[in-house]
């Protein structure tokens, strides 16, 4: 490992001290190494714009930053264990080839903005990849909505209770997913301030250009208080995965939906052949591994979240425990994301067994149709459920399931799905 940052003369450093410090954390720094060459980048320019480096240093200082970025894209850098961290590389980097101006690039900022920073532009990336994912899955949804009416049952407490249709169920999850790609937005801007500039918590004595860096690498505002931007770690990345959450919560269900839809006692519906994997020792079986893995994904996420907040019971000002909460980030992003990302294509491609659906409607889930209808006419409902209830079993007498969802008028019910007011809500993310 090359010489810490923070080493003084005659201070011992222990291998095995320094590896429990260091951890996994470079590699993990891998991650956020591009976002935190763009923040070097413009503090490199705020340091320009008040004097601290002249436009000489500052333009060498940018066109070697570039150039780390091109090594490290292309593999000719790699960031391992030769460095503490990804922040202590960059400036290992710079003050090689340019010398006194590489030394001078840390001035006014510490490692602690420093990671705040780049974390805080990789938050934004996989916020805006969250909504993509979630409008997708809601285009998705609301194709296949206005494409079929497939009947079907209806479910409550996983019984049969009364006609449903592909459409409405396809609308459901299109609502839903519309959502989750407004919370990502709601998220956004939370999340969507500058905390480069804060140095280690309580600012520095140097006028820093931080409207500058703000402006250049695209926040809508500067955090201003610098003690908040540290209260704000752990917090921010909390808000995130609590999005991508969501969005899990609701995939959850809708895998938990398709598990059940394509056992052999359902047969409901037949999935991709890409989604489905075989046994090792049963040949007949395809198995909806996919699914079940999307059903699990939540867990990944939950389990991130818990991890950080776990890590938050500290006082004010930066303590070390924060460094554990980059591999928990990291990695609940990933998979959260990973798994909403398939989930269009599947949607898109399944195909449902309009045969075996129609055969699942009972007679007796047309029972609320027969009480509704005698409500409206003047009965009493109470005693239009009684009635119901005794005739149950003989409720879909000269009925249809699609005569059932042609009666369904409410606002969002079979024959008043509202598709085009859910597409409105989506064209309006693109504002």
């Amino acid at each position: 490992m090359t010489q810490p940052l923070w080493q003084k003369a005659g201070i011992r450093i222990d291998a095995k001290i320094m590896q429990f410090l260091a951890g996994d954390d470079v590699l993990l720094d891998r991650e956020f190494f591009l976002h935190d060459i763009t923040a070097s980048k413009a503090h490199v320019e705020g340091l320009a714009n008040i004097g601290v480096v002249n436009a000489d240093e500052a333009a060498a200082l940018k066109r070697e930053l570039d150039a780390l970025a091109d090594d490290f894209t292309s593999g000719g850098f790699v960031l391992d264990e030769r460095y503490e961290d990804g922040h202590s590389a960059i400036e290992a980097r710079l003050t090689e080839r340019l010398g006194d101006a590489g030394r001078r690039v840390h001035t006014g900022r510490s490692r602690n903005d420093q990671i705040l920073v780049a974390t805080r532009l990789w938050l934004k990336d996989k916020l805006a990849a969250l909504e993509a994912h979630c409008r997708a899955i809601a285009e998705a949804c609301l194709e296949r909505a206005s494409q079929e009416a497939v009947p079907m049952p209806g479910y409550t407490h996983l019984q049969r209770a009364v006609v449903s249709s592909t459409a409405m169920w396809f609308a459901g999850f299109a609502e839903g997913f519309i959502d989750n790609a407004l919370r990502a937005r709601q998220t956004m801007t939370l999340i969507d301030a500058n905390p480069l500039g804060t140095a280690a918590g309580y600012g520095v004595n140097m006028k820093l250009d931080r409207e500058h860096t703000t402006r250049a690498l695209g926040f809508a505002r500067m955090q201003i208080s610098p003690i908040y931007a540290q209260l704000s770690r752990g917090k921010f990345e909390m808000a995130v995965l609590e999005a991508i959450g969501g969005a899990l919560l609701d995939l959850r269900r809708l895998a938990w939906d398709l598990s059940l839809f394509t056992t052999a006692e359902f047969n409901f519906v037949r999935l991709p052949a890409e989604y489905t994997t075989g046994s090792s020792i049963m040949p007949n079986k395809r198995n909806p591994d996919v699914i079940e893995l999307l059903r699990a994904s939540y867990a990944s996420v939950a389990a991130a979240r818990t991890e950080i907040e776990q890590l938050l019971s500290l006082p004010s000002g930066y303590q070390r425990d924060l460094q554990f909460s980059k591999g928990s980030l990291f990695h609940g992003v990933r998979h959260g994301l990973g798994a909403l990302e398939l989930v269009p294509d599947l949607l898109a491609r399944l195909e449902w067994n309009a045969g075996a659906m129609r055969a699942a409607i009972e007679p007796a889930m047309y029972a609320t149709d027969v009480a509704i209808e005698q409500a409206a006419v003047g009965v009493p409902f109470r005693d239009a459920y009684r009635a119901a209830a005794e005739t149950a079993a003989s409720a879909g007498q000269g009925r249809t399931p699609e005569g059932s969802l042609a009666a369904r008028v409410s606002p969002g019910a079979g024959n008043d799905l509202r598709l085009d007011e859910l597409r409105v809500r989506l064209r309006a993310l693109d504002g």
